[in-house]
């Protein structure tokens, strides 16, 4: 906590710190930048009212559909500059604590879909995992070199999806209007013959500016934190703990590339881990 609140005062100088989603893995195989909308920039949303809290700001369009599978493990990868993938540096930075958030919301083109029409269902989240010391989804993004992955749901139907990766920094979210959104949208097609449609919100509206785990001061004693949006569809948020969240990476960083896809993967290519 001491170390947070020395950060704290620097605040001017974490621009730097600010990140995008920028490339996902499905079962380990790099699909790069392939089927992302890559945000116009690395500066966060700030209006939960906009519908910019949707897909970001404009984000570059993309033609990319990558293929998944209910039931696989889909990743997507956060870095603080556009095409650097090193993990020397981390995903997102300068006190930006927070929790990790994934939505998808099934639609008729994926790419030309509007996400702030669409209809939202999340998928995975992880917030305080530990409050002894405090340990935010973030720092866990950054052990694991910006990589978070989570399970498409097993029974969802098939067809056009985007699925909505975000970090929510809470480091100034002590007043209205504090909180930074990071959100990128990812454009895939879920095959197989599931039936589900699990209830949905929408963004802009799934989250109020005063909502508890958005309007908070990260900077006092936090024995537990609500997540902002919708309980997970099919899963579950890991429990706060009150031993110390372990700091060694899931993800296989020995084998992290440093160069970017921008191809959807043939089938059949081979996979390199998973976090």
């Amino acid at each position: 906590m001491f170390k947070k609140l020395i950060v704290a005062a620097s605040l001017a100088a974490t621009v730097a710190a600010h990140a995008t989603f920028q490339e996902m893995w499905i079962n380990g195989v790099d699909q790069g930048s392939s089927c992302v909308r890559l945000p116009q920039s690395n500066s966060p949303v700030t209006s939960v009212t906009s519908t910019d809290i949707a897909c970001n700001a404009n984000p570059h369009p993309s033609n990319g559909v990558c293929q998944v599978m209910p039931g696989d493990e889909v990743t997507v990868e956060m870095h603080q500059q556009p095409n650097d993938r090193s993990c020397a540096n981390q995903a997102i930075g300068g006190n930006h604590y927070g929790p990790v958030i994934v939505y998808m919301a099934k639609v008729e083109d994926a790419t030309t879909a509007v996400g702030s029409s669409a209809k939202w269902f999340k998928v995975a989240e992880m917030g305080l995992p530990s409050s002894n010391p405090d340990y935010w989804g973030t720092e866990v993004l950054n052990d694991n070199c910006g990589h978070f992955t989570f399970k498409v749901p097993s029974d969802i139907a098939p067809g056009n999806y985007l699925i909505r990766a975000e970090v929510i920094a809470l480091h100034v979210a002590s007043s209205v209007g504090g909180a930074q959104f990071y959100m990128s949208c990812f454009q895939v097609n879920v095959g197989g013959s599931g039936s589900a449609n699990p209830p949905t919100v929408s963004f802009p509206g799934a989250y109020s500016a005063e909502d508890p785990g958005i309007l908070i001061n990260i900077y006092q004693p936090l024995s537990t934190y609500t997540i902002p949006g919708p309980t997970p569809y099919a899963t579950t948020s890991p429990a706060v703990a009150k031993t110390p969240y372990p700091t060694t990476a899931t993800w296989n960083t020995a084998l992290q590339p440093s160069t970017v896809p921008t191809s959807v993967p043939t089938p059949g290519t081979k996979g390199i881990g998973k976090a």
